[in-house]
């Protein structure tokens, strides 16, 4: 059974070799990215750590923050912002407190975001305000999946971010055809050297089994071009610009989120 205890030593020794190689390289940006690295493993660690209640602060926060963002890209108002923050935060409340009712929450939720451009009348833009709040609730909600989760979700998302850093690099040394017009930076060379990385954490992990190899491999990669597409309809380079060598929140889970999603379903 994969706990936090037994995957601390691994994600310290990974963040300890992350340093040492970035010390190496000399890179600014990349000296950047790892110190938010450094601030932001041991929390997320340390709340896991804690149960159930740590996973519900980290899938809360992550939440509404990635609210936030994507209401920005999306151009959403604040009271949509707002409604859409607080059916998110309910539905990872309703994993933690009533598992079974969490269906019924999201419903409930969903609701909630529609009333707001109905109750103002906004016949000009409340179909676009409509669609795209009841996008971000189906998107943002499976962070709820933490909570049940628990550490296989740190296993998951510690596989989909060495799949990621592997893929973006491979794809720039080895080239090929573009994975999709969404994103031209990435090739399937990059994209299949990533899953064979994620796999092999996963299994260093002690974490194998074919349901997360199928949302590292398969989830992770649509996750990213799902980012990419609504931040090229909103004509933005990075969801956020706060978050140290990674723009926003967005820019750091979105691959995490469609392979929570898939691991959901195949369980």
């Amino acid at each position: 059974m994969i706990t936090t205890a037994s995957l601390a030593p691994y994600l310290g020794g990974a963040l300890a070799l992350g340093g040492v190689a970035v010390v190496a390289s000399r890179r600014r940006e990349l000296l950047v990215r790892w110190c938010a690295w450094a601030v932001g493993v041991p929390l997320v660690t340390g709340a896991f750590w804690w149960g159930r209640p740590g996973a519900a602060a980290v899938a809360i926060t992550a939440g509404v923050i990635a609210v936030m963002e994507f209401g920005g890209l999306m151009r959403l108002g604040r009271a949509d912002r707002v409604v859409l923050a607080a059916a998110v935060t309910g539905v990872v409340l309703t994993a933690w407190w009533a598992p079974g009712q969490v269906l019924r929450a999201v419903g409930i939720g969903a609701l909630a975001v529609a009333a707001v451009p109905l109750l103002s009348g906004d016949a000009d833009h409340g179909l676009r305000r409509l669609g795209t709040g009841l996008l971000g609730l189906a998107w943002l909600s499976v962070l709820a999946a933490l909570v049940p989760l628990g550490a296989s979700a740190l296993a998951l998302f510690t596989a989909v971010s060495v799949a990621d850093i592997v893929a973006y690099f491979a794809g720039r040394r080895l080239g090929g055809p573009r994975l999709s017009p969404l994103s031209p930076a990435k090739r399937w060379s990059g994209t299949l050297a990533g899953a064979a990385a994620g796999l092999g954490t996963l299994a260093v992990l002690s974490a194998p089994s074919w349901p997360m190899a199928v949302a590292v491999a398969v989830g992770g990669p649509v996750g990213d071009l799902l980012e990419s597409m609504v931040k090229r309809g909103a004509r933005a380079k990075d969801a956020g610009r706060w978050l140290p060598g990674s723009g926003g929140l967005l820019d750091r889970i979105d691959s995490l989120l469609v392979a929570l999603a898939v691991l959901l379903v195949l369980r």
